[in-house]
C-alpha cells in the first residue's frame, strides 16, 4: 500500500454553476444557470506545466491524474504534497521523483481535440507499447442497465449544459461519476480518484459523453480500462487506437440503441433492442 500524499485546500471548493438572465426568441426575460469555468494552473515541484480550466468539482484528483497520464509522475509513494489555492487558482504537486527533464517533456506535446485544453505528450504512446487489456464478456441487457442508471446523473450538465460527464462503472454499478468542461478534465479527475484509491480497471467500464477521440482512448488504456462506452460518436484515430490497443469500443449508447466500433465478439445480444421497442409502443 503506497503512502498517500498531504493534500492541502486553502479554500475547498469553488462556485460550479451560476444564474443569469437571459431573453429568448421571444423578448421574454428568463433566468438560466451556466456552468463555472475557472483556470487551474498547475506546477510541479514549481515548474509551471499546463492551466486547466476546469469546473473545479474534484482539482486533487484532476490534477494527480493528469500528471500520471501525461507521463510527468508515476510513484504515488513518492508524492509528499498536492496543494490547491483558489484565490490564486493555482496546484502545486510535490515530489521526490526525479523532474529535471520536465521542460524537455513539455516541448514533446501534441495539441489534440479535446475542447477547451487538450495535450498529450510524446512519451505516452511509447508507454502503452505492448499492452494488454482484459477482454470481458458483455450483455446487451446489462449494458441497457447501466445506460438507464446513467441517466440520473449529469446534474450540472441537467442545469446548466455546456459540461461534460465521465464515470467508472462495473457492471450496472456507478462506482465514480464526474462533470467538467473538458471530457480530458473529467477521465484525469477519475484516473486520479483510481490511482489514489490503488484500484485496477481491468473489471471496469469507462463512460463518457464525449466523442471517443485518440486522447479517450489512450488515457482509459492508461487506466486499464477494457471498455469504453460513450454517448457520442467516434473519430477515426480514436477507432484505429482501440483496435490497436484491444479496447471494446461502443459509441452513440443511449436508451436502446448503440453502435459497437471494435470488440463485438466481446458483445452478447441477448436482448432485441427493435424487439423491445415495438412492445414498449
Amino acid at each position: 500500500m503506497a503512502t498517500l500524499p498531504k493534500i492541502i485546500k486553502t479554500q475547498a471548493t469553488v462556485q460550479q454553476t451560476m444564474s443569469v438572465e437571459i431573453v429568448d426568441e421571444y423578448g421574454d426575460q428568463q433566468t438560466k444557470e451556466i456552468a463555472c469555468e475557472h483556470p487551474l494552473t498547475v506546477y510541479l515541484n514549481w515548474v509551471e506545466v499546463v492551466t486547466l480550466m476546469t469546473l473545479g468539482e474534484r482539482p486533487s484528483a484532476l490534477v494527480l491524474g493528469y500528471l500520471k497520464n501525461q507521463g510527468f509522475i508515476n510513484d504515488l509513494s513518492a508524492i509528499e504534497s498536492v496543494m490547491i489555492d483558489w484565490q490564486t487558482n493555482a496546484a502545486v504537486v510535490i515530489t521526490k521523483e526525479n523532474t529535471e527533464n520536465l521542460a524537455q517533456q513539455l516541448e514533446k506535446k501534441t495539441v489534440t481535440s479535446g475542447c477547451g485544453q487538450g495535450t498529450m505528450y510524446g512519451n505516452v504512446m511509447k508507454k502503452l507499447e505492448g499492452i494488454t487489456l482484459p477482454q470481458p464478456q458483455i450483455k446487451q441487457s446489462m449494458l441497457y442497465g447501466l445506460l438507464e442508471a446513467l441517466t440520473h446523473h449529469n446534474e450540472t450538465y441537467k442545469a446548466a449544459g455546456a459540461v461534460h460527464g465521465c464515470a467508472v462503472c462495473k457492471g450496472t454499478e456507478i462506482l465514480s461519476f464526474v462533470e467538467d468542461v473538458g471530457r480530458h478534465n473529467a477521465v484525469d479527475t477519475l484516473a486520479g480518484e483510481m490511482w489514489l484509491q490503488q484500484q485496477t480497471g481491468d473489471d471496469k467500464i469507462f463512460y463518457t459523453t464525449g466523442r471517443l477521440t485518440s486522447e479517450m482512448v489512450i488515457k482509459v488504456a492508461q487506466m486499464g480500462i477494457p471498455v469504453l462506452l460513450s454517448r457520442s460518436g467516434a473519430t477515426q484515430m480514436g477507432y484505429d487506437l482501440a483496435k490497436k490497443l484491444g479496447i471494446t469500443m461502443i459509441a452513440r449508447a443511449k436508451g436502446l440503441r448503440f453502435q459497437i466500433y471494435n470488440g463485438s465478439n466481446n458483445i452478447e445480444l441477448d436482448v432485441k433492442g427493435n424487439a423491445i421497442e415495438r412492445n414498449q409502443d
